[in-house]
């Protein structure tokens, strides 16, 4: 199967994205108890189907536990409310920034009026 082919797939099985992020079989099923995003829908024989959204989901999983060294829990809170919360913070500190900066040019417009 070539690459082309490979990444027009619609669903994934557990062996390949086990396969594609070195995990093993039961470690997915186990994100899947703990992550409630992580939620591959089963055929008719019960084998679970991930589509690309789910596999981004795993390396999101993947990030933080295995590369960051993230716990369970952790990983959680970071992807439950960290990227909330981090961008309320970035959105109060670009504020703040921005009346520091408004405050900086109203002075400057005064010195340049006062020459």
């Amino acid at each position: 199967m070539s690459e082309k082919e490979e990444t027009q797939k619609l669903f994934y099985t557990i062996g390949e994205v086990s396969e594609m992020f070195e995990l093993n079989a039961s470690t997915l099923r186990f994100w899947e108890k703990e992550f409630d995003f992580l939620k591959p829908s089963k055929n008719k024989k019960g084998n679970r189907t991930f589509t690309q959204k789910d596999i981004d989901n795993i390396a999101k999983i993947v990030e933080l536990v295995k590369q960051k060294g993230f716990t369970i829990q952790g990983a959680k809170e970071q992807l439950k409310g960290g990227s909330s919360s981090a961008s309320s913070k970035t959105s109060g500190n670009n504020a703040e920034v921005i009346a520091k900066l408004q405050d900086i040019k109203d002075k400057l417009i005064d010195l340049g009026d006062q020459l």
